[in-house]
């Protein structure tokens, strides 16, 4: 039999870039899954600007962050009845809960994907009077930001 001759041999420094470049694609991958807004710091207002800017018509609104689990709600009085659109972003990582009622009635429950993009829901408004938005998270912090504008 014939004496086994090693293959050609990997030099060591093209060993170390192989390492090099596999380990600066794992840390490019962390980090595309990484929020890239500071939420503790966020501007909220600035955020909100280009995130999800004003709609006419309007009946309430918020923005904010959720930096625990407990729910924020908002009101507002005297919303004519009629089909309105909840439109709502958030980021940070994980999903932001709204849900939105009429007196004791609850009228819908939609949630929101913190990824920066917009989601919207059909809001049916039955009657004149008090409509609320609780917006709620597991996933704090986060930041927020909704509307609920008339019109579908």
């Amino acid at each position: 039999m014939f004496p086994r001759t090693p293959g050609p041999r990997r030099p060591a420094l093209s060993r170390v870039a192989g390492t090099a470049a596999a380990a600066a694609c794992l840390v490019i991958a962390a980090s595309a899954c990484s929020s890239a807004v500071s939420i503790e710091n966020a501007d909220v207002p600035a955020w909100r600007a280009t995130a999800l800017p004003t709609a006419s018509g309007t009946v309430l609104e918020d923005a904010g962050k959720i930096l625990n689990r407990e729910p924020l709600v908002k009101d507002a009085a005297d919303v004519p009845a009629g089909v309105y659109t909840l439109t709502m972003t958030c980021d940070g990582g994980g999903k932001a809960f709204f849900t939105v009622t009429a007196g004791s009635t609850k009228l819908a429950e939609a949630g929101a994907a913190c990824n920066g993009s917009r989601e919207r829901a059909r809001i049916t408004v039955p009657a004149a009077g008090r409509v609320q938005v609780s917006t709620a998270s597991v996933d704090a912090p986060l930041i927020y930001a909704y509307h609920l504008a008339a019109g579908s």
